[in-house]
């Protein structure tokens, strides 16, 4: 019977896909030469409508992700979705960087660069058009996006929140 526990938990934690974006290396310069360490961003999701982003640091770049996708599974947070696209237009912001995030009908796929498209597609977006705007660094694009898709909401919440039934 505690195997039936172990293996359901193993499968819920198998259906939490991983995407490193982006590997960081530092190099601090001492006197026997150069000590590197590695810092990394990593994006989880369960492609249902929940993501989650991370950054982790380390002297090795297995530690590093390792660190990143715990932080990242941490933070893990629900994204409204309706179908296979999003609610409505977003505009996420985060430093430098914007991200819009616009509507597609089915069939158009996820038109985005790969830092915002790592977001998206394990958040469960499958349709959706973007454009970023300021700095490109995908630390910032990442967050950024993260915080277009945190600022969605639901049709069925606005008229809970209004208190009246929308329209069309």
């Amino acid at each position: 019977m505690a195997d039936k526990g172990r293996g359901s938990s193993e499968s819920a934690e198998r259906t939490i896909d991983e995407n490193v974006v982006k590997i960081y290396r530092c190099a601090t310069v001492v006197r026997g030469g150069r000590r590197f360490s590695f810092g990394t961003l990593v994006v989880v999701g369960d492609r249902k409508g929940r993501v989650g982003i991370g950054y982790g640091k380390a002297k090795e770049v297995p530690s590093s992700v390792d660190k990143a996708k715990k932080i990242a599974t941490r933070a893990m947070k629900p994204v409204k979705l309706q179908g296979g696209t999003i609610p409505h237009r977003v505009i996420g912001r985060f430093g430098a960087s914007h991200v819009v995030l616009v509507p597609a009908s089915p069939g158009t796929g996820v038109i985005a660069g790969s830092s915002v498209r790592a977001v998206l597609e394990l958040a469960g977006v499958h349709d959706v058009l973007t454009k970023s705007y300021g700095s490109n660094s995908p630390k910032n694009l990442v967050r950024a996006t993260y915080n277009g898709l945190m600022q969605l909401i639901s049709r069925e919440d606005v008229e809970r929140l209004r208190g009246v039934k929308l329209a069309g």
